[in-house]
């Protein structure tokens, strides 16, 4: 724990006025090698995540598995019923009817692919997240309407109180403030 948590600091947000000039303080935060940034916008800026870093996409890989899961669940439930549990030989079919079976299997492959889509993306986002420091900031409610905002975490490696509010001030920003815990 650094000396800014222990005070009970988050970090340090600036205000900016438009789009434009929040991807540019961001892309100049990322170069000068702050990483533990997040920007706060009224509406999706596409250039805004790649600027401060952020391009990791996680999901995928977790609805993949989930929908692999959903497959075989659904393989080793129907065997399970027609082949051990109760196999029941109607008209000479074999036990193992793999076309059969093919319209519930996908249908448990898509069920748990979308479980793990949305159970993911909720783990990820650490969503529900009822509390967060950054509506501490008194002007941070116009961060819905019309106001750009870019946060520096006190955990960042290349904190430091005073020179990354400084920092922040140099690029242009409206307000800068301390967002407290």
């Amino acid at each position: 724990m650094n000396k800014s948590e222990e005070k009970g600091i988050y970090g340090v947000i600036a205000e900016f006025d438009d789009p434009n000039s929040i991807v540019a303080a961001a892309r100049k935060a990322y170069a000068s090698g702050y990483r533990r940034l997040n920007a706060y916008s009224p509406y999706p800026i596409e250039e805004l995540s790649e600027a401060i870093g952020f391009h990791k996409d996680r999901v995928a890989p977790v609805v993949f598995v989930s929908g692999l899961l959903g497959l075989i669940g659904g393989f080793t439930m129907i065997y399970w019923m027609t082949a051990i549990d109760y196999p029941l030989n109607v008209g000479g079919r074999p036990l193992l009817s793999l076309p059969a079976w093919i319209p519930i299997m996908f249908e448990c492959t898509v069920l748990l692919a979308a479980f793990g889509a949305v159970i993911g993306m909720l783990a990820m986002n650490r969503l529900p997240q009822p509390y967060h420091p950054v509506f501490n900031v008194p002007s941070f409610n116009r961060a819905s309407t019309d106001r750009f905002y870019l946060c520096v975490k006190a955990d960042d490696p290349n904190y430091s109180h005073d020179g990354t509010r400084a920092f922040l001030a140099s690029l242009g920003a409206r307000e800068v403030n301390d967002v407290a815990n």
